[in-house]
């Protein structure tokens, strides 16, 4: 099977069908399902780093409030006032590293009125720092070519002399303060300062972020507080930055790496088009299932049909099948079997009876579609014509029938329906025949493919004896009228001149009278054994028959005929003349026939030989003659009725055509054979056979 035609299947399309479905409840409830993960991942993840912000806010106040406490406490402390009374700075630079130490500070100094640090815990600490952290806060120092970012706080000294004097506690925010943040909030911690980032708790350092502000990616807006997203080493990371300063140069930066979130949101997808996959296999599979248990029965009952189709309606229809509709299908295509099969049934024995019908008419009915070629071709046609239906079919009825004396088509010369025409053809084997045609249509004119049939008889036959039937009348008035004329004249003569003719002369007139005499009587005993024959009354009463005798008598008859054209009569019998089982009164017109045919078509004064023969059981009677002979083409048709022996002799020579046709009825009827040969030396032999007599022949 082509897959085209497999996808046109039942079971194919309800799998697909299946699948489809499957597919689309599933892109219908998982893609809402995969954006709801997203946004709700989403909302998450900002919501997350929004508290994470919060947080580190938070931290930053507190440890504000931190450093803030640290300044107000040192600048309480009556070791520092009595320190600065004395003025005993290396004493009160190693107390400042010890409360330095202790606070977990980085910086601790006392500055004077004029902002300069009269001591200080951290040494590289230069005098404009001193009145740059007198302010609290945030700030940001470059020492040399590193970033620092400072969280300050500064408080006056209070006692005696002290009014302008300030104590100014500092903490460094760097990578191990981030660190804490991170520990604390659970969120990765950068500080920036502007665009270039100070301290990370990223283990990537800040080399790559500084990298990432140079490029011309989406960046964090410098100026408000803002949330973005940048990727670091494959990872995506959500912030959100804070300011820190008034300034708002110093910020700070609180990520959130999602590889584990996406990972996790990948993880859920997965086992999302995972459960799709399997509910698509799975429902697949029942598809299958269901498809052939629905689509098995369907192409078995597919298969009964195709059967029917081809003619098989024994089988019945038997389908095992769980679904009612199917069940129903099988129940109406049994019943249909049934009416089919009666009804096919009843179809065929019409058939066989229309074809045994068509196949006993003698007539030829051939059938032409419209443009002229053979579709059917009857076996009354196959006789007629001589050609075999796998010889006409779908051959053009010009190219198997030709006219005859004329250049006209056979298509051209049917006739209409209803009209009956003769038609002068030529059949297989270059053989003439003349045919009477009936034509019919099969469907109205009107319409395009309309069929014509015709039906046809091969009338030649019966041409021909309308034909030989003109020569017969006119053979038999002349046969009558000559023996007729002469008695007429002879009885005239005597008559007339009785006692003046001399007795020689008597005697001729006497031999014409008894001549004329025998041959009407020959030609009125070949009219009525003709009819006879004709109208089915022919009987023959064969009994022990002696030949000689027969032979005589034909010879005593016919001798008169022999003497007046001086033709010599010769009989060669056997030594034993045998004996026949015929009927002795037919047999001699049989001999008188053959002997009359002898000396009409044979010259004056020849030979005309009777001889007699027996081969085993039969006797067989030959009379020769010297006329012109009977050529081969013409002696087939020779012994029927109204054919004379030789139609090319002059037309003097006339006949009523009857003499053979009784002679072959008469020897048929013996049980014999009869035929011609040629005579040695010209002329011909007409030879018959009789059965020989024995005591068993006889009843």
């Amino acid at each position: 099977m082509k897959i085209s035609g497999y996808f046109r299947s039942l079971p194919a399309q309800l799998i697909l069908s299946f699948i489809v479905v499957v597919v689309l409840t599933a892109a219908t409830i998982g893609l809402p399902a995969i954006w709801l993960i997203r946004d709700q991942l989403e909302h998450q993840i900002w919501s997350q780093v929004a508290q994470g912000s919060r947080a580190a806010r938070a931290l930053y106040q507190a440890r504000q409030s931190e450093v803030d406490n640290l300044a107000m406490l040192t600048a309480q402390r009556p070791t520092l006032h009595e320190l600065l009374i004395q003025e005993d700075w290396s004493t009160m630079e190693e107390y400042l590293q010890t409360l330095q130490i202790g606070a977990g500070l980085d910086l601790i100094a006392v500055c004077d009125a004029n902002q300069i640090a009269a001591v200080s815990s951290e040494m590289t600490l230069s005098e404009p720092t001193c009145k740059d952290l007198s302010i609290g806060g945030f700030h940001h120092i470059l020492h040399g070519n590193t970033s620092h970012i400072w969280l300050t706080s500064s408080h006056t000294i209070v006692g005696n002399g002290f009014s302008d004097t300030r104590v100014i506690v500092g903490l460094i925010l760097d990578d191990h303060i981030v660190a804490e943040m991170h520990d604390q909030t659970g969120l990765e911690h950068t500080l920036w300062v502007g665009d270039h980032a100070v301290a990370t708790s990223l283990s990537t350092g800040i080399a790559p972020l500084n990298e990432i502000m140079q490029q011309p990616a989406p960046s964090p807006n410098l100026e408000t507080e803002s949330s973005s997203t940048y990727k670091l080493e494959g990872q995506t990371y959500y912030t959100t930055r804070l300011f820190l300063d008034h300034e708002k140069t110093i910020q700070a930066e609180v990520a959130l790496g999602i590889a584990e979130i996406t990972a996790t949101q990948n993880r859920l997808i997965g086992i999302l088009f995972s459960s799709i996959l399997i509910v698509a296999v799975t429902v697949s599979f029942l598809g299958i299932i269901v498809a052939r248990r629905i689509s098995q029965p369907l192409v078995r009952l597919a298969d009964t049909a195709a059967r029917f189709s081809q003619g098989d309606l024994n089988s019945p229809v038997a389908v095992d099948a769980h679904v009612s509709e199917v069940v129903q299908v099988a129940y109406a295509l049994e019943h249909a079997r049934g009416d089919l099969l009666e009804t096919m049934s009843n179809l065929r024995r019409e058939k066989d009876w229309v074809e045994h019908l068509i196949a006993s008419i003698v007539e030829g009915i051939v059938i032409l579609d419209h443009s002229g070629l053979i579709t059917y071709f009857s076996h009354g046609a196959e006789r007629i014509t001589g050609w075999s239906q796998n010889e006409v079919i779908n051959h053009s009825c010009d190219e198997i029938f030709r006219l005859i004396e004329t250049d006209a088509l056979f298509s051209e010369s049917i006739p209409s329906p209803g009209q009956r025409l003769k038609i002068n053809v030529e059949l297989a084997g270059d053989r003439t025949a003349t045919l009477a045609i009936t034509g019919a249509q099969l469907a109205p004119s009107d319409v395009k493919d309309a069929q014509v049939v015709m039906v046809f008889r091969d009338i030649s036959e019966e041409e021909a004896i309308h034909r030989l039937l003109g020569h017969f009348l006119a053979n038999v008035a002349h046969e009558f009228r000559t023996p007729l004329s002469a008695l007429a004249a002879s009885i005239e003569l005597l008559v007339d001149q009785v006692h003046e003719l001399t007795l020689s002369e008597t005697q001729e007139l006497l031999n014409s009278l008894h001549l004329g005499i025998v041959s009407l009587h020959t030609l009125v005993d070949n009219l009525l054994e003709s009819a006879s024959i004709e109208a089915g009354h022919f009987r023959v009463s064969p009994r022990r028959s002696d030949l000689g005798q027969v032979i005589a008598e034909a010879t005593q008859t016919m001798r008169p005929l022999l003497d007046k054209y001086g033709q010599h009569l010769t009989v060669e019998l056997p030594t034993a003349i045998p004996m026949v089982w015929a009927d002795a009164r037919r047999i001699v017109q049989v001999l008188v026939n053959l002997l009359s045919n002898a000396s009409k078509y044979g010259p004056a004064e020849a030979e005309i030989i009777i001889r007699v023969s027996q081969v085993e059981e039969w006797v067989r009677v030959e009379v020769a003659d010297r006329g012109r002979g009977i050529p081969p083409e013409h002696r087939e048709d020779l012994f029927r009725r109204f054919v004379r022996p030789d139609l090319s002799n002059d037309a003097a020579v006339m006949g009523a055509g009857l003499g053979l046709s009784v002679v072959k009825t008469f020897i048929t009827a013996h049980e014999g054979r009869v035929g011609v040969d040629d005579h040695p030396g010209g002329g011909s032999i007409f030879w018959f056979t009789l059965p020989y007599y024995r005591k068993e022949n006889s009843p």
